[in-house]
């Protein structure tokens, strides 16, 4: 390989962080990591998939057209890897995927389906969700101690999402659930998907809410009006999609079902896709007294959410949650691989809090929510 600035900071990236990692369980301290945002992707499922969205959402193929992400390689924190790498990688989920995360010092990584299968049509949808579920499966039982799963759902056919959550819970020993974005034409907040939240509440595991297509008729007033590559970025992982997320959380808050379902546990990602921020403008805003609910929307949120970083490295972001939600309410996570592994480990390592506190976020508190074996962690320790 002909020697470039860009290779030799990526071999010394590497290089420290493998050294980093032996000295650490050298010296008997090291600070297991578990990453519960992480993705994969199934090849049926997205073939099939693509065709039901690409002709509203055709700014979905313009990000990369004009900017190639370096994704990281001379970084010292995660960073957006270019498209074509980050599809290669979401289909990886042995050797390559491993070396990743032995490189950055990575223990465990809870992974799950990157597609939206509820915009397909029920029948396909439902068996296209089981043949995911069933690749994730296998691809975790080669690999139980770095790998679990979250279950992907059909939730176009809510008795059937409830099937399948229950055979995902049961049977394949998945932690939980996630949703990407919208369940269907409307919010979560539908009394056409009580079931299904009915559901996942009486498993007893955490839905995790990640952020999806916005609805196009906001996408097309909102974020459109420059190039194709700012327009589509701005659409999804710049703004678009994480405020569609937060619209989904807030609706979710002002619905009740919180009330009605005090065992329902929602992770959400980015920090909480804005919603801790303005938790105190919307309990000002919309009282008790105009919701009729039990409790103040920052009481509900504090009450049944965790949130976890997606790799957004950002020590004001940190203690903002820490101070707003505690630390028994943070995960940690990268978006993997979406994003590079770069600094994950370094930044946790060095945030301004005790020992204790580290360890509670990146795993103690996965491994309670999800119910991973502690000892998977403590005999690395």
């Amino acid at each position: 390989m002909p020697f470039s600035r860009r290779n030799f900071l990526q071999g010394v990236t590497c290089l420290g962080a493998t050294l980093a990692l032996r000295d650490a369980q050298a010296s008997g301290d090291h600070l297991p990591i578990v990453c519960v945002e992480e993705h994969v992707a199934h090849q049926e499922l997205l073939q099939a998939l693509m065709p039901h969205l690409l002709p509203s959402a055709t700014y979905l193929t313009d990000w990369g057209k004009d900017v190639t992400d370096l994704g990281g390689a001379s970084e010292t924190r995660p960073r957006v890897l270019a498209a074509k790498e980050s599809g290669r990688k979401l289909l990886d989920m042995g050797n390559g995927r491993l070396a990743d995360m032995e490189r950055h010092a990575i223990d465990m990584q809870v992974v799950s389906s990157t597609a939206s299968p509820q915009f397909l049509p029920g029948k396909t949808g439902i068996r296209l969700c089981a043949e995911a579920n069933d690749a994730l499966a296998r691809a975790v039982s080669k690999h139980p101690t770095r790998f679990a799963a979250f279950a992907t759902l059909p939730w176009q056919e809510p008795k059937a999402a409830v099937d399948e959550l229950k055979r995902c819970t049961s049977e394949l020993g998945f932690r939980g659930v996630i949703l990407n974005g919208r369940p269907g034409s409307t919010f979560l907040d539908d009394r056409g998907y009580l079931p299904v939240l009915e559901g996942i509440a009486a498993q007893k595991v955490p839905l995790f809410l990640h952020p999806g297509l916005p609805l196009e008729d906001v996408r097309s007033h909102y974020y459109t009006g420059f190039s194709r590559e700012v327009s589509a970025r701005l659409s999804m992982f710049g703004w678009g999609w994480h405020n569609e997320e937060g619209v989904q959380i807030v609706r979710l808050l002002l619905s009740g079902i919180f009330d009605a379902l005090p065992n329902l546990t929602i992770i959400c990602g980015h920090w909480g896709e804005f919603v801790p921020f303005f938790l105190q403008r919307l309990d000002d805003s919309i009282p008790r007294k105009a919701t009729g609910l039990r409790r103040t929307l920052s009481e509900t949120f504090k009450s049944h959410f965790y949130v976890t970083p997606s790799g957004m490295t950002s020590l004001p972001h940190f203690l903002f949650l820490r101070e707003m939600l505690g630390m028994e309410r943070l995960l940690f996570s990268v978006d993997y691989p979406y994003l590079s592994l770069n600094g994950a480990r370094a930044w946790l390592e060095s945030l301004p809090v005790s020992r204790q506190e580290k360890e509670l976020f990146a795993w103690r508190n996965a491994s309670k929510l999800l119910h991973l074996e502690e000892s998977l962690f403590t005999q690395r320790v």
